[in-house]
């Protein structure tokens, strides 16, 4: 559904709204996660992260983000 206030996704589960036309690095900007750090699944499928720069984030997109931790 489209609104005034932008698109309905979900991000790990929960309901999350954007502008319209949103890229999917300006979604991570918004969801202040560092992109070096993470991993995405886009509607079920791993997103390549070459390709990040020119998805667009969608009515209804489904988005699983992993973030990478290191340790010992």
């Amino acid at each position: 559904m489209v609104s005034n206030s932008g698109i309905s996704v979900q991000v790990n589960g929960a309901a999350h709204t954007c502008p319209a036309c949103t890229l999917l690095p300006e979604l991570l900007v918004q969801l202040h996660l560092n992109p070096r750090l993470i991993a995405i699944e886009y509607n079920g499928e791993i997103l390549h992260r070459q390709f990040w720069e020119k998805t667009p984030i969608n009515e209804g997109d489904r988005l699983e983000i992993v973030t990478i931790v290191g340790g010992g």
